[in-house]
């Protein structure tokens, strides 16, 4: 939890409270909890998840100190923060290969021969891993878009 917190909000300190937020909600709401619906991971993910974002809405109300210019900057250079989340969520549903796979080849730059060279895995391998995990991962890119569209 700590890692996708710190990975979405990108400030370790407020990551730590965002987890702290996490743990204290399902605390309370622990009657609510359904085994049949979710597994406690993913339960706890989700609660991560809508704590994450209050923060992130937070941060955004906050005034910034600074030039128009320095600020105009920033906001052209910024993502929308609750996208970023749900990318960062999407990369921790995959497993360890199919992570490996997109953040080498699509976020690093790296090729397949490059990393074929690198750790001894095929070629073939590699172009597969990263296509299933694309596939993964633009399935949880859509069904969060749909859970959002219905809240």
């Amino acid at each position: 939890l700590l890692g996708f917190a710190v990975n979405a909000v990108r400030d370790r300190s407020v990551a730590e409270d965002c987890v702290q937020e996490v743990f204290l909600r399902a605390w309370r709401a622990r009657e609510r909890f359904d085994a049949d619906r979710a597994t406690e991971r993913t339960w706890l993910f989700a609660i991560a998840r809508n704590v994450i974002a209050d923060a992130l809405r937070q941060r955004a109300r906050m005034p910034r100190i600074g030039s128009d210019a320095e600020l105009e900057e920033i906001a052209g250079n910024e993502a929308d923060p609750l996208e970023r989340l749900a990318l960062v969520e999407a990369l921790a549903r995959l497993s360890d290969a199919h992570r490996e796979a997109v953040v080498a080849v699509h976020l690093h730059g790296r090729t397949y021969r490059e990393l074929a060279e690198a750790t001894g895995v095929p070629i073939a391998t590699w172009r597969t891993r990263a296509y299933h995990a694309l596939r993964a991962l633009r399935g949880h890119l859509e069904q969060t878009e749909e859970h959002d569209a219905r809240a």
